[in-house]
């Protein structure tokens, strides 16, 4: 009589028998014969000895996965004991994860269950009762065995291969059987795909990950890391894996969707916790482009069983917006730091000191804009590597960060210099075509800056030139030069700042300033500072003619748009050159018609300045005057205002001031 250790062991060896004999029944599908298929496969081109030894390695390797076959969808189930080992021994044999044999097993109890579940309808005794909490122990315990190597299965592979086909016909048989009494609740597969997700959550979790204090890029190298590991495992799940699942399980497109589910997760909470601008760069990069691209799932080494997957993580729209978000806020933070730099370098190098640019080329060339510009376009460059739409709310930040506000505030405390700013600004200007949906605030804000120191270079000149301008008409003028070489030279310097200014801004600037120049030139015969004698008016006239060609000359080389003032200064001189009143009233016409705006008192200051006249002669030219204005009445162009608000001062001559009808009874005849 054998003793209880005995026969316990000898249990243990049957079961194990039984398990080797129930594995080899549950794996359907004859391999190849290995010998041929190697010897099929195991040719090797001439070469050299390298490359022969790569060459081998390539065909062993496709060789290893040839011979891998599919497992079938159809299987037999062995036959189920008649009388099922105890509890007990189910649960050791689930432990010792002897599947096949507990699962049968199980199977039986089942069994046995329903049929007294049959026999006794609703008046369940206790003992049934309690088997049925037993089946239900059971089965938990298996689902968790199975849960635990579906869950390790793609970081133990050689340990789990073996176990993976009993699995696969477990989760078969139980979802086949799912409504019959004493089962688990819940699906099998569900809870299958549950543990590949797990096992690929924990996957996902064991890439190494520095600190931000550790590694200042942190977080590329954990994504190249994260990237290489999502390969490697499926390639494992191709290789290997697969194999030992039937082809209704689709185990490469369920890891597939793991890996999208787990690392969308995971990147999201990467991003919770990134704050610098290369990290949130690098981190919507992967997500938006790497994660799909040739690098990951786009892998030559993962097809053909890619296609018709999906190669996006799996992310919920809101989060990759707080994301995306996120991003164009650092961004646009960042833009307005490095502006500000910008303008602060340009500041402390060029501004605060009125210092001049460097020459290139005969041209003054300030680098200003360029800094700027290169500034903003590199965001928005490095913005539209990772997504268009990221491309366009980058550029709409550009205009919030191009308000200048130190440039602006510079105005006042850099007056020798203003020219440079202004060529600065004007030349960026060019720039907003670049951008020509976005920027209109920008626009708005750039031509402001450039209208501001455009009014300050204005202002400047009219505050140089305003001393030598006053001079003018008078008994020095016309004796000397001197106070009209200033302002020519003024003027000279305005058209070379010009020159470096981009149109329209310079023709703007240069309009004002003609009309300026002009109507202080001719402002200065209106205010009866001087009045020739002894023919003094025929120097003085000849005199303001070669002047104002000069200044017409000067400004018609900066191509002013206001041509109508050219012809204000010889209309006058040849007011002042005739010998007589016939004379001057025969030379009154073209003044007149040039400017309707000559009114009657600026007619009788020109011609106090020209010298003394008869009462009768200056009457008599009046006259005339009233004439040629009732003539051109409005035919005249009244836009152009040359004389409308220039002051007159008052003539000491009281009859002047007489209308025409009542000193008509003055002359002879009347």
């Amino acid at each position: 009589m054998q003793s209880p250790a005995a026969s316990c062991l000898r249990s243990k060896e049957d079961q194990i028998q039984r398990g080797a004999s129930l594995r080899r029944n549950l794996t359907f599908g004859n391999k190849k014969d290995k010998i041929g298929r190697q010897e099929a496969l195991g040719y090797v081109s001439e070469g050299s000895a390298e490359e022969g030894k790569e060459q081998k390695e390539e065909v062993e390797e496709e060789a290893e996965e040839a011979e891998e076959e599919e497992m079938e969808e159809a299987y037999m189930l062995p036959e189920l004991p008649h009388t099922p080992l105890s509890v007990m021994q189910i649960n050791k044999l689930i432990e010792m994860e002897v599947l096949e044999e507990a699962h049968l097993n199980l199977l039986a109890l089942r069994q046995e269950f329903q049929r007294e579940r049959a026999r006794c309808g609703e008046d369940s005794p206790m003992e049934l009762s309690k088997k049925e909490k037993d089946l239900h122990l059971l089965y938990s315990e298996l689902r968790n065995k199975l849960h635990a190597i579906v869950r390790d299965s793609n970081s133990l592979p050689s340990r789990n291969k073996a176990l993976l086909v009993p699995v696969a016909r477990i989760i078969q048989e139980e979802e086949r059987r799912g409504a019959e009494p004493g089962g688990l609740a819940g699906s099998w597969m569900t809870a299958w795909r549950e543990a590949v997700g797990e096992g690929v959550r924990l996957k996902v979790a064991s890439v190494h990950l520095d600190r931000p204090e550790q590694n200042v890029s942190w977080m590329a190298v954990h994504l190249g890391l994260l990237g290489k590991a999502v390969v490697e495992d499926l390639q494992g799940v191709r290789r290997e894996l697969r194999w030992s699942y039937p082809p209704s399980f689709q185990v490469f497109s369920a890891y597939v969707r793991s890996y999208h589910a787990a690392a969308g997760r995971h990147v999201m909470a990467l991003g919770l916790q990134s704050t610098e601008l290369k990290d949130l760069y690098a981190l919507l990069d992967w997500i938006l482009n790497r994660y799909q691209s040739e690098k990951i799932m786009g892998s030559e080494s993962l097809q053909p069983d890619m296609r018709g997957e999906s190669l996006a993580l799996l992310l919920e729209d809101e989060n990759l917006t707080q994301l995306r978000d996120k991003f164009c806020c650092r961004v646009k933070e960042d833009m307005r730091s490095s502006l500000d730099r910008v303008i602060g370098l340009e500041q402390e190098d060029v501004w605060r000191d009125g210092r001049s640019p460097e020459e290139e080329e005969q041209l003054l060339n300030a680098p200003f804009h360029m800094d700027i510009w290169t500034t903003m376009i590199g965001f928005v460059k490095h913005s539209g590597l990772i997504d268009a739409e990221l491309k366009q709310n980058i550029r709409g930040g550009v205009p919030a960060a191009l308000q200048l506000p130190q440039a602006s505030a510079s105005l006042d405390r850099v007056p020798d210099n203003l020219h440079q700013q202004l060529f600065c600004f004007t030349h960026m200007d060019g720039y907003q075509d670049a951008c020509p949906d976005q920027l209109d605030g920008f626009r708005q804000e750039a031509a402001g800056l450039i209208s501001r120191l455009s009014k300050a270079l204005e202002d400047q000149f009219k505050d140089d030139v305003q001393p030598f301008l006053r001079r003018m008409m008078t008994r020095k003028w016309l004796t000397n030069d001197e106070d009209f070489g200033h302002l020519r030279r003024r003027t000279e310097l305005l058209s070379q700042h010009c020159t470096l200014m981009r149109s329209p801004h310079d023709q703007h600037l240069v309009g004002r300033l003609h009309y300026h120049v002009v109507r202080e030139y001719v402002g200065q015969l209106m205010k009866n500072n001087y009045s020739c004698k002894n023919r003094k008016h025929q120097k003085a006239a000849k005199k303001m003619r070669l002047q104002w060609r000069e200044l017409s000359n000067q400004f018609e080389n900066m191509e002013s748009a206001h041509e109508w003032l050219y012809a204000a200064g010889d209309d006058l001189s040849d007011v002042l050159v005739q010998k007589n009143h016939e004379d001057i009233k025969d030379h009154l016409q073209p003044l007149v018609e040039h400017y309707p705006d000559f009114s009657r008192k600026h007619l009788q200051a020109v011609l106090a300045f020209r010298g003394p006249l008869r009462v009768r002669e200056r009457q008599l030219i009046l006259q005339r005057y009233e004439e040629l204005k009732q003539k051109v009445g409005v035919a005249g162009d009244l836009s152009r205002v040359l004389f409308a608000d220039m002051p007159v001062t008052a003539t000491t001559d009281c009859l002047s001031s007489l209308p025409a009808s009542c000193l008509h009874r003055l002359l002879p005849g009347n």
